[in-house]
């Protein structure tokens, strides 16, 4: 994809932030940013990282035009010493990130910058829209996909998309499982297979449903899927279906057809169509279904026996309709000065969920070398090292007498470096294989946390020594507070 100069795509004040930085003589402070989101959509177990990419196109491209600085001149709030600085402006610092595909969870930074003041504040807003947007969908996609139980699914909500994040959604889609999706452009883009027929529109066109079907199967004969819910379906529809593809496409030899339910009882219709096609001898027509599908839905007709091969899925998936927010944030965590000393910074607030965990951090995931699954994440300081050939205690930061001695177990760091002092050190995979990852790494979960209602709690626990720390900065804060009044 080309590089397309999204700068200015900020909110308003990551400017009066950052020229108050350099006013104040901040501006060569490190500054330590943590991206993390603090619950799963939909009450999952688990959310899948998505977006990635779109991050590292975005700081590669980072500068400002002349256009841009005249803008914000215009403002008549910013100081010309400011503007001169982003005349020059170009992401200088690092970048620490969970690989797309890679099923995370709350509390955990997904990615961390550290870089300076400035540099670190205006690059939040797209670093959040791209990796909030992408993870949603790709979660969403990973529930409906597990739904269907390996069978086909294809992303079909372009039309019902919040503008052109639609394109970047189907890519999320991608990585979470699906198998293709109706969007051209995000083909042209990123690869994904794209593909489609008709629309009730070319039936309605042609004088009979029939010499619709047979115009079509005559231009089309490879890969054909005959939409048969124009006018009655099981009356007219699969019956000028079977009559089409026994007169156009089987004297040809082609095998490879099928039908589009779009609307009705898909379960019922399902049925009596695979009825009527295996007494016309095509066993080998798929049944593809679509009509506002989602995971849950996609389930029920699983468990009543639909004989539906392919699922095609749009709004509810582009959208992530039943939980259309990912509530990923971006909060300092530490500051460096110029002696190389990092000094942690923590949030604090009346909601206990809200408090931030301070300092440079890493986060492991642990696996049970016995079965393969992973036991637990933990978060622990930049410094630290995990000795998976020794025990291990965790224990849970909200209820920490909850303790764990973990044995035989490894231990696999998630964030991987992407950029080191501004240059791009990581090689993007092919799309293919973050697709494929996701469903290795998924595999790695229990059935259990997979769970669409009542997952089990997957825990992230925080290493002992960033335990303390986070304790010892929350006692000294309410302390503070409490000499105020």
């Amino acid at each position: 994809m080309s590089k397309l100069n999204l700068t200015m795509l900020s909110d308003f004040y990551e400017f009066t932030m950052s020229n108050g930085y350099l006013l104040s003589e901040l501006h060569n402070k490190t500054a330590y940013y943590d991206v993390f989101f603090r619950s799963v959509p939909d009450q999952g177990g688990f959310a899948i990282a998505a977006g990635l990419e779109q991050v590292i196109t975005y700081i590669e491209g980072l500068h400002f035009t002349n256009e841009d600085m005249e803008f914000l001149r215009a403002k008549g709030i910013f100081h010309e010493s400011f503007l001169h600085y982003l005349a020059d402006f170009r992401f200088s610092g690092d970048i620490y990130a969970v690989p797309e595909g890679t099923p995370i969870f709350p509390g955990e930074p997904i990615l961390t910058v550290r870089a300076k003041a400035i540099e670190a504040q205006l690059v939040e807003t797209y670093l959040l829209m791209a990796i909030n947007h992408q993870s949603l969908i790709a979660t969403k996609a990973n529930r409906i996909v597990r739904a269907a139980r390996g069978r086909v699914v294809l992303e079909f909500g372009a039309r019902r998309a919040h503008g052109i994040g639609g394109v970047e959604g189907a890519r999320a889609a991608y990585i979470g499982g699906c198998d293709g999706t109706s969007n051209v452009l995000t083909d042209k883009l990123y690869g994904v297979p794209s593909g489609g027929t008709m629309a009730h529109s070319w039936i309605q066109m042609f004088e009979s449903e029939y010499e619709a079907f047979k115009v079509y199967c005559s231009i089309y004969p490879e890969n054909t899927t005959l939409l048969v819910d124009t006018y009655n379906t099981i009356k007219s529809g699969v019956p000028n279906a079977i009559r089409v593809f026994k007169e156009i496409l089987i004297p040809q030899g082609v095998r490879d057809f099928a039908i589009r339910l779009d609307s009705g009882d898909l379960a019922y219709l399902s049925k009596k169509a695979r009825a009527m096609l295996d007494d016309a001898g095509l066993t080998n027509c798929k049944i593809v279904a679509s009509n506002a599908l989602d995971e849950y839905l996609i389930r029920e007709l699983v468990q009543q026996g639909a004989k539906i091969d392919i699922f095609g899925v749009g709004e509810r998936l582009i959208t992530s309709g039943s939980s259309p927010v990912f509530n990923g944030v971006y909060k300092l965590a530490a500051v460096e000065d110029e002696n190389g000393r990092i000094y942690p910074k923590i949030k604090i607030s009346e909601n206990s969920s809200k408090i931030t965990n301070p300092h440079f951090k890493k986060v492991w995931r642990l696996f049970d070398r016995k079965t393969g699954k992973a036991i637990a994440d933990q978060i622990g300081l930049y410094d630290e090292i995990i000795d998976d050939n020794a025990q291990l205690t965790i224990f849970d930061p909200i209820e920490p007498w909850k303790r764990k001695t973990l044995k035989d177990f490894t231990a696999k760091e998630l964030q991987i470096p992407i950029f080191i002092s501004g240059k791009k050190v990581y090689h993007s995979p092919p799309l293919d294989r973050i697709k494929a990852y996701c469903l290795e790494q998924t595999e790695h979960l229990w059935e259990e946390v997979k769970r669409f209602e009542n997952p089990h709690k997957y825990y992230v626990d925080l290493s002992e020594r960033l335990y303390r720390l986070k304790n010892d900065m929350v006692n000294k804060a309410k302390a503070d507070r409490s000499q105020e009044k």
